[in-house]
């Protein structure tokens, strides 16, 4: 069955706009750009819009994700970006060309399927620096195993190092945090007794740096998706009003109208749970005119991060196939088989394009109707 709805329109145009505007950016601060494909779920086209925008290399946490783009001939390098488990070490060496890793153990592993797989593949070593998220805390331990890696294992390249911020921890990249990374990099160096090609200093929220003019020389990687992806969690969760030559349409999600009733606003009877085993606090806002979509947080996560495109609509909740707008203040009246177009947040996005019931659509024109 084909699905018309929901439907997902990507803008390819904006998308290698949004591409082209970081990789130019960091290449001035002589900083290369490893374009992460795993927000959309690896989407072939989208993939290779950054290509053609010029990033370095592909990056992805799914290897499910770099086998598609491979088999749809989308040309790599690629990266897997999350440190593979034992069990993955053998499509990481036959499908990837460099991984990021913090056990030795999985190390020891992939130079033995290297070698039966008769392959070299390159590694970056990752530290954690209080994100506490992977990479070794123990730098003395990194160190060393840097030095397993460069002496021990001929099938393995020690492309270089590298550090994740900004996520589990919501540690902020900061110059010092940079600088902590580059000592670092001196002494796996005077170790291994030559220089490392790669110090990789994090993702998005680590292009701020570049974007203030902050970020510290020899810093040469970063692994970016959200904000060529969707250009908006710099914007507007972190604030930065001068980043707008980043596009934050790039993605539009348009859902069906299902239902349309005047209704309370406030549920009517003995309240307990929700459907996902949560007790929401509810404001009474009067009668509203409320209009309901054919999707939910099974395709979207949560629905409260949906931007909707027109003013006087709000999300008021969902649950897995409904999601429900209060759309008293809207300025047209909607009916049933009327479509409402939201923006996405990156949590949304991730939902949406994991969902093979929903209709994407790849568009390559800058003149997208939003």
């Amino acid at each position: 069955m084909d699905r018309i709805f929901p439907r997902l329109t990507v803008s390819l145009s904006k998308l290698r706009g949004n591409a082209s505007e970081i990789v130019t950016r960091c290449a001035a601060k002589g900083i290369d750009v490893c374009g992460v494909i795993k927000g959309c779920t690896g989407i072939p086209q989208v993939a290779q819009a950054m290509v053609d925008a010029g990033v370095k290399q592909l990056g992805s946490s799914r290897l499910e994700q770099i086998v598609r783009c491979r088999r749809a001939g989308v040309p790599g390098p690629y990266a897997l970006i999350r440190i593979p488990g034992l069990s993955e070490v053998p499509d990481v060496v036959r499908w990837c060309d460099m991984s990021l890793h913090s056990e030795r153990a999985v190390l020891d592993a992939l130079e033995a399927e290297c070698a039966r797989q008769d392959k070299s593949h390159r590694v970056i070593v990752m530290v954690d620096l209080g994100d506490i998220r992977e990479g070794f805390w123990d730098q003395d331990e990194m160190v060393e195993v840097c030095v397993h890696v460069e002496r021990d294992l001929p099938h393995l390249d020690l492309a270089g190092i590298g550090v994740n911020l900004g996520c589990v921890g919501s540690v902020q990249p900061t110059p010092e945090k940079m600088n902590d990374l580059l000592a670092l990099r001196d002494r796996v160096e005077a170790a291994i007794g030559r220089k490392l090609d790669i110090v990789s200093g994090g993702a998005t929220s680590s292009f701020t740096l570049v974007h203030w003019d902050t970020m510290p020389q020899g810093i040469n990687h970063l692994r970016i998706g959200e904000n060529i992806l969707l250009g908006k969690d710099l914007q507007l969760e972190w604030g930065i009003e001068d980043m707008n030559y980043l596009a934050m349409d790039t993605f539009t999600l348009t859902a069906e109208v299902v239902e349309v009733k005047t209704k309370p606003s406030y549920p009517q009877g003995k309240l307990c749970m929700d459907a996902f085993g949560h007790k929401p606090v509810y404001t009474d806002y009067g009668i509203q005119r409320r209009a309901i979509l054919a999707l939910g947080k099974a395709d979207v996560g949560d629905e409260k991060a949906l931007l909707p495109r027109e003013a006087g609509i709000t999300v008021w909740g969902a649950s897995s196939d409904h999601c429900i707008l209060d759309v008293t203040h809207c300025g047209r009246e909607i009916k049933v088989g009327d479509t409402v177009d939201f923006s996405l947040a990156y949590s949304n996005l991730v939902y949406v394009t994991a969902r093979e019931d929903v209709n994407v659509v790849c568009v390559d024109d800058c003149e997208v109707k939003n």
